[in-house]
């Protein structure tokens, strides 16, 4: 598998991995997370053209997406932290819509052996009926943090983890 910036001619691909993921959730018991048409082809958009949107390939492929970004200011949602902590005040990297298709096992691996290979630390938050991703992430090192409450209001489950390098 590839990692790769996503470019606006990935947009139809992107859309599709990211219906299938939603899709997975739905058949795993995450009913809620991903409605009412989020993530969008113009939240997918502004992820490309501000550069944090990524292509996972296979096979010349596009089996996965996923935004990323580090560097820039902290993210606003993480700002808040309830019922615990963040593990360290280190500067960190944030993924966001992870989107798995069906046709090939390590998206998540491969999103996050992407990031980590860019930031040491990594904080990244999921719904809590999202039980496929907080199973990786718990196997793979995360700490479980508290609850912050996204943009719509609603919370989500809090991990983090750093490496050393």
């Amino acid at each position: 598998m590839t990692v790769r910036q996503a470019h606006i001619n990935d947009l139809d691909n992107i859309l599709q991995v990211v219906e299938q993921a939603r899709q997975m959730m739905r058949e795993t018991g995450n009913m809620t997370q991903w409605s009412n048409g989020y993530p969008s082809a113009q939240t997918i958009l502004d992820d490309i053209q501000s550069g944090h949107g990524f292509v996972i390939a296979h096979d010349g492929r596009t089996v996965g997406y996923f935004h990323f970004s580090h560097g820039q200011s902290p993210e606003p949602t993480y700002s808040v932290i309830k019922n615990g902590q963040w593990l360290n005040d280190k500067p960190y990297g944030v993924i966001h819509r992870l989107a798995s298709g069906r046709s090939v096992k390590g998206i998540a691996k491969a999103a996050f052996d992407y990031a980590f290979s860019a930031i040491d630390t990594i904080r990244v938050d999921t719904h809590r009926d999202n039980l496929p991703m907080q199973n990786f992430l718990k196997k793979n090192g995360f700490a479980y943090c508290g609850i912050i409450y996204v943009n719509d209001g609603t919370p989500r489950d809090a991990f983090h983890k750093t490496i050393s390098t």
